[in-house]
């Protein structure tokens, strides 16, 4: 195994080279179906990537804000039933 790859990218890439074997097996048409999710998650957990990256700095701020109200007694707890 390359120095770079740990042993769980190999397993995981073995995985989807399963994954592939099967999805070749398909029609034209299903393998594109599938294409188009995996790439549409994909694009998915990067815009997610990204904002929370880009959010990091206000949801510090939010979270040491909690945490300043919470040590302070300022809060209350959360009843599920009235939400």
């Amino acid at each position: 195994m390359p120095e770079h790859l740990s042993e769980e990218t190999f397993i995981v890439t073995q995985f989807l080279e399963k994954a592939i074997l099967e999805i070749k097996k398909l029609p034209d048409e299903e393998q594109d179906a599938i294409a188009a999710v995996i790439m549409a998650e994909l694009k998915s957990e990067r815009q997610w990537d990204n904002a929370f990256e880009n959010s990091r700095a206000e949801l510090d701020q939010l979270a040491a804000e909690a945490l300043k109200e919470y040590s302070a007694n300022k809060t209350e707890p959360l009843d599920p039933e009235q939400i």
